[in-house]
């Protein structure tokens, strides 16, 4: 109901941009011709982690890595779950080395860490939501990887296959908004798995293709405010009549590379 959602206090992981660059192409939004406005995009990052500490929320950082570019999308480096940490096998050979120092980083804060055997790209497609795990598929993760998560996490996996290239990840075209509900962009998922959403989640917030264009959906609430591109207007309409509070950030500069606030941040669940 509106004006009864209550934030909870979240721990966050983050790596700054010091080395961001489009140098491959590795989904459609990369255009390695197009330039980046790498100081920009170390504003853009600011302010997302200064927005995240005004709202009380704790964020700790990995150290950027040269020579790994996509190094400042954090979420895709593991899934962590009741402290236990699952960490990537990236698809993409370009990215694989970034799984060293985010595991490396959670080990030495004493966490349990497995790395996958199968093709697993972290919370990028891996999204924790209240009993269970959603999981995506289609493009990145493999079903085999969820699979190891269950396994790993003892909770249970609801696969969802992605159809649409844009939204490569579960993160991009789905985000949770507390233990309860979501927002997602149905087109992006196939028929069956659009099923299976609409039967768990009745009152799901669902966004329009520009709001997922905009990276509306590459969104983080922490139970009451909803951390999101400005982009999504019609999004954040939903949202507010939903007793959200959404709180634009703008990331357009981490857009070129296909993430946004999402991608950009690791929640640790311990």
């Amino acid at each position: 109901m509106p004006g009864s959602r209550v934030a909870s206090r979240r721990r966050y992981l983050v790596c700054e941009p010091r080395h961001f660059a489009v140098r491959y192409a590795i989904n459609p939004w990369m255009r390695p011709d197009r330039p980046v406005d790498v100081s920009l995009a170390r504003r853009q990052w600011r302010t997302l982690v200064d927005t995240y500490r005004d709202h009380g929320h704790t964020v700790e950082t990995v150290k950027p890595e040269p020579g790994l570019p996509d190094m400042v999308f954090a979420a895709n480096a593991a899934v962590v779950v009741e402290g236990r940490v699952l960490g990537s096998r990236y698809l993409a050979p370009q990215r694989r080395p970034e799984s060293v120092p985010y595991e490396a980083w959670f080990k030495a804060q004493g966490f349990d860490v497995q790395h996958p055997e199968s093709v697993c790209e972290g919370e990028g497609d891996l999204v924790p939501a209240g009993p269970w795990i959603l999981a995506g598929t289609g493009f990145r993760t493999t079903r085999e990887a969820h699979r190891e998560a269950q396994e790993f996490f003892g909770v249970p996996v609801i696969g969802l296959t992605l159809v649409d290239p844009y939204f490569y990840h579960l993160d991009t075209a789905l985000f949770v908004l507390d233990e309860r509900n979501i927002a997602y962009f149905p087109e992006a998922f196939s028929p069956g798995s659009r099923e299976v959403l609409a039967r768990l989640y009745p009152d799901a917030v669902l966004a329009t293709r520009e709001d997922a264009m905009a990276f509306g959906l590459n969104s983080v609430s922490d139970g009451r405010h909803v951390f999101v591109s400005p982009g999504a207007a019609h999004l954040a309409g939903l949202l507010a009549d939903r007793g959200y509070v959404p709180v634009p950030v703008d990331l357009s500069e981490f857009h070129k590379a296909g993430g946004g606030i999402k991608c950009c941040t690791q929640e640790i669940r311990s």
